[in-house]
């Protein structure tokens, strides 16, 4: 039997205020747990809706991977690097942050909420160049199938990451099945549910529930009702001390 951890979405910490509600599945800003800082390479998994026009102002961050994943709505990035963009439901987008930069993350519709998952993940290599990149995904490929969104590679499927670190997405209808196993050894496998619910090794997850998986090998994921959407994230379980 596989080890596991399982993140219930009622279990996460919350932040709201006038413009943001923010569940956060790992120790971020004012929520802290102490069994819940990172999951090997992991560290953030916040899910943010944002209101109409409002936004996170312009910001610094170094020497981490963070993805974001549209949901619902559009979001607006600017950088100090000259990169700006419009991602919605169906792109993604990865900024390795690296040496340095400042960015902003605004809700591109004046009246509109904006729904995203915001990920960030410790990088493979400290004090690269940082990079912008977005893309727009052939949703079709995600129907009752994975599809690569994020990997290590630029000649490989989605966004390119700097971590030995791979995301995959799909939508499943009621009793369809997968099977996913971890690139190379030594990773780990966390599974979010957006919508809907999973049977995944024995264990029922219901929507924006989490599970880590330390060390697996194949694993089997079956979609309980129609409209149901995963991530997979196969991810490092061991960090270099000083990419803390």
């Amino acid at each position: 039997m596989k080890d596991f951890i399982i993140h219930k979405a009622g279990s996460r910490g919350h932040a709201e205020n006038e413009w943001l509600s923010s569940y956060q599945t790992f120790s971020f800003s004012r929520y802290y747990h102490p069994e819940r800082i990172q999951f090997g390479a992991l560290r953030v998994l916040n899910d943010d809706t944002v209101a109409g026009g409002k936004g996170f102002g312009s910001h610094p961050h170094d020497n981490m991977e963070i993805i974001s994943i549209p949901l619902e709505g559009a979001l607006e990035h600017r950088d100090n690097l000259g990169n700006t963009g419009i991602i919605r439901k169906g792109d993604i987008q990865v900024m390795t942050t690296g040496t340095g930069v400042f960015h902003s993350e605004v809700n591109a519709d004046p009246e509109q909420p904006v729904k995203f998952l915001q990920i960030w993940i410790f990088p493979k290599q400290l004090n690269v160049k940082p990079r912008y990149e977005q893309i727009t995904l052939d949703r079709v490929h995600q129907v009752n199938q994975l599809q690569q969104i994020v990997s290590p590679y630029p000649e490989e499927e989605g966004c390119q990451i700097n971590q030995d670190a791979w995301f995959s997405m799909g939508t499943f209808e009621r009793s369809k099945t997968a099977r996913y196993n971890a690139r190379i050894t030594n990773n780990g496998l966390y599974f979010f549910v957006i919508n809907g619910s999973f049977n995944i090794e024995g264990q029922k997850l219901d929507s924006r529930d989490g599970m880590g998986i330390p060390e697996c090998g194949p694993v089997n994921i079956e979609a309980l009702e129609d409209n149901s959407t995963i991530l997979i994230m196969d991810i490092p379980m061991k960090v270099d001390q000083q990419n803390m």
